[in-house]
């Protein structure tokens, strides 16, 4: 019997990238996977190609910086299920760029409802079904740019990444009498379609990339996922407030 048969986890903005992956491994370890997103036809599309492998999942389409569509939604989830065992809170991005001179109030805001808000939107929503789960944890996503405050123009993101950071420790804090664990990754350079773009337009640029990380090249989303599947599950019972960097040594610089 899977160890992991019955639990479910929610993972927003699953439906690509390392989302997905994250995904996937948490549903080849028996949970239940439900992948959250905003295009709800690749949506349909990547439950689909999950449950082909013999992984239960579904998929439930809501845009997390909505306040009341994060939290009637997690409710719903979380009703469904009687428990919510894992959060991953995946979803986030840049956002754009923007240096502060020019940066307007909304693309701040923006940026800061993305990364930061959305994490407290959807743990807190999480929390009393989480009470319920077996080895509870939330999961949160944290950049090198919470630390060196991010490149030109991504001021912000920075910034929003540093709430992350401090917003999981807070959690793990506040959480902790209830046995709900809560942890960050800090994914360095990964290989995914987020990168295509110039991937495709400046090859050079790409490759360069790799110069930066001590292991001499870039992520890939798998190895990702099997650090948050690590964090999830009773090997790591004994683990709070801590954030894992997995970027080769890139946050060291060389």
């Amino acid at each position: 019997m899977n160890k992991n048969k019955g639990k479910v986890a929610i993972v927003t903005g699953a439906t690509g990238g390392i989302g997905f992956e994250v995904a996937k491994r948490l549903g080849k370890d028996g949970y239940t996977v439900v992948l959250n997103g905003i295009r709800d036809d690749i949506g349909v599309k990547k439950v689909e190609e999950l449950t082909k492998e013999g992984i239960s999942a579904e998929y439930c389409g809501f845009d997390v910086t909505n306040e009341d569509a994060v939290t009637t939604n997690i409710k719903t989830i979380g009703d469904k299920y009687g428990r919510i065992d894992v959060l991953v809170n995946n979803a986030g991005g840049l956002g754009g760029r923007s240096r502060f001179e020019e940066m307007t109030t909304e693309f701040y805001r923006n940026v800061m409802a993305l990364n930061l808000d959305s994490v407290f939107f959807a743990s807190r929503a999480a929390i009393p079904f989480l009470k319920k789960g077996e080895y509870p944890t939330i999961i949160n996503y944290t950049s090198n740019a919470g630390w060196n405050a991010g490149g030109p123009g991504a001021g912000i993101y920075g910034t929003s990444k540093a709430g992350v950071h401090a917003i999981t420790r807070a959690l793990a804090k506040d959480l902790a009498e209830y046995g709900i664990r809560v942890n960050a990754v800090s994914p360095g350079t990964i290989d995914t379609p987020f990168h295509a773009q110039i991937k495709s337009t400046k090859p050079e640029v790409f490759a360069s990339w790799k110069n930066n990380i001590m292991l001499g090249r870039l992520g890939q989303p798998e190895e990702v996922a099997s650090v948050v599947a690590f964090l999830a599950g009773k090997d790591a019972a004994f683990i709070t407030a801590e954030t894992i960097q997995i970027g080769g040594g890139q946050a060291l610089g060389i």
